[in-house]
């Protein structure tokens, strides 16, 4: 047995693979929806106690919000409301803010429709949580399925707090975006005969998970990415972060940029604005550890709000089941919910199952949770960190040996940097930060309640009501991001140039001021800061 592991692990290690065998085709029952709130109630993070407030300004004032998230929200804005914006920099019919899945997806499809287009991004395009994706992407594309059937799973998943028009349209446009994919170029899984290759997903009452292998939103993503480059008329910005939307009298008509090499600001007036920034992960809500990319700073939800609109479901955040608890080099990393679609089992320290493993990701984390805090049955890591045992050798043993370096070939990878080998060790987990169930309020044309911004991917709000069921996110990117990318194009033909103003930010600010913000805070960061405390304060010091 590999020494980095403790005398204790070996031995719960032992008694996972003492049993495997028993446990292959072992059933356990689906909770009943008593037992589903008992256990979200009492170990989901989103109920823990102090956690969440209710906002004090914008309006959305007066609803809970997470904690890191009011925080941003209740803070001056990052450059002055009186900033000079006499010199445009750039004049386009639409500027997308966001170079992920959504972006891309929104920038080829308002290309196409006529429209004059710049693609502004944080960091380089494809960097974002689209290229971090591993699972799949949902589609009811086969005989025994149909949107209507996705419609339900969608809904139930959500809690039923979803937004029905948003539903609708994510299951009715499913199976035409994955022929559009497919038509790009992107290489889903097969069977022999040509069909498509798919496996279940918690929360789903059909199989209808398309793949990539483990890398599906890396395979997306370099494809649409290399489609954005390859038409060669969309101007793409990468390091250009935007700061603030510019308005004129409830109406977006473009944004400031802060180009994070040169450190210059850049301003773009434009007819219409599609905001896709993605989510929160990098706030590390509670503490926790996340699965985000490096710019998932909520910076959309910072700029939308205080232009007047509103949000909706930011009291609920959703925390992947399983998320690497060992090594602590990878604490955090995805382990997707693939691979327990393919048949691995959740243990606790005594091999033991403790709930079925597709239930709903909310019910899946909770359980987890349970289990390592008030069972007592976790695994402990050398540092203090508990997690549970994921035995992802089963997949071989029920698929046939070949199947995890098939199926999860990058997650092989990964893990045999440590010299953990998971064709034959099962891995520890825990869960992790993952994705945003709420964000920016938008119609099924993609518009938010600011007229002429539209709001794409994981910066909007009610898809997915107060959780999200696997693979809905890969699609959620591609379904909203084309109907962005259309209805903003269309509309950016019929808009006469407004005027470039920041009264939105001037009016907030006094509402701060009327509350008693704190002065010294500002949104949006752009950036996390990981440097500790007493780094900062002799950075402070010195500089």
């Amino acid at each position: 047995m590999d020494s980095i592991y403790s005398e204790t692990i070996i031995e719960s290690m032992k008694r996972v693979e003492a049993t495997r065998k028993e446990r292959v085709g072992q059933k356990l029952p689906l909770l009943t929806l008593d037992e589903r709130s008992d256990i979200l109630h009492g170990f989901h993070p989103d109920y823990k106690a102090g956690t969440i407030r209710a906002l004090r300004a914008g309006p959305s004032k007066g609803e809970n919000m997470v904690n890191e998230v009011a925080d941003l929200l209740e803070s001056y804005g990052a450059i002055d409301d009186n900033f000079d914006l006499s010199e445009v920099d750039y004049d386009v019919d639409v500027l997308i803010i966001g170079g992920g899945g959504a972006g891309a997806s929104a920038a080829l499809i308002a290309q196409e429709n006529g429209a004059n287009v710049l693609l502004a991004t944080k960091l380089r395009l494809g960097d974002a949580n689209t290229m971090m994706a591993q699972g799949g992407i949902q589609a009811a594309d086969k005989e025994n399925d149909s949107p209507s059937i996705h419609y339900l799973d969608i809904i139930g998943g959500g809690g039923f707090h979803n937004v029905p028009e948003l539903v609708r349209a994510l299951a009715i446009d499913a199976p035409s975006v994955i022929k559009w994919l497919e038509d790009l170029g992107v290489m889903f899984n097969k069977e022999k005969d040509g069909t498509m290759f798919s496996i279940h997903g918690g929360g789903t009452s059909r199989k209808r998970m398309h793949s990539c292998r483990d890398y599906s939103g890396g395979e997306m993503m370099k494809t649409l990415r290399d489609e954005v480059l390859n038409r060669g008329d969309i101007e793409v910005l990468e390091f250009s972060s935007a700061c603030e939307l510019l308005t004129d009298n409830g109406k977006c008509t473009g944004a400031i940029l802060y180009n994070m090499e040169t450190e210059e600001y850049l301003i773009v007036r434009s007819k219409t604005t599609i905001m896709a920034t993605g989510g929160a992960g990098r706030l590390h809500v509670q503490r926790f550890p996340t699965t985000n990319h490096y710019g998932a700073t909520a910076d959309g939800l910072v700029m939308a709000y205080r232009a007047g609109c509103s949000l909706l479901f930011m009291d609920t955040i959703q925390y992947h089941p399983t998320g690497a608890a060992f090594p602590e080099q990878i604490l955090g990393l995805l382990i997707t919910e693939k691979c327990r679609g393919l048949g691995a089992q959740l243990l606790n320290t005594d091999a033991n199952r403790f709930i079925y493993e597709l239930e709903t990701r909310d019910v899946e984390a909770a359980a987890i949770i349970r289990e390592c805090q008030e069972r007592g049955l976790g695994v402990e890591t050398a540092s203090g960190m508990k997690g549970v045992w994921l035995d992802l050798p089963l997949i071989d043993v029920i698929n046939g040996q070949g199947t995890i370096k098939r199926e999860i070939p990058a997650m092989y990878r990964q893990y045999m940097r440590f010299d953990i080998d998971i064709t034959k060790e099962p891995v520890l987990v825990y869960p992790t930060q993952h994705y945003q169930n709420g964000g920016i309020l938008i119609n099924d044309k993609a518009e938010a309640e600011l007229e002429n911004l539209y709001v794409a991917g994981e910066a909007s709000g009610g898809i997915h009501g107060r959780n999200r069921l696997m693979g809905n996110s890969l699609l959620d990117i591609i379904v909203f991001g084309r109907r962005a990318g259309k209805n903003a194009a269309i509309k950016s033909q019929k808009v006469k140039e407004g005027k470039l103003t920041l009264n939105h930010l001037k009016k907030y600010n006094a509402e701060l001021d009327q509350m008693g913000a704190q002065k010294e805070r500002t949104s949006p960061i752009l950036l996390p800061d990981y440097r500790r405390e007493e780094t900062k304060k002799r950075h402070i010091e010195v500089f």
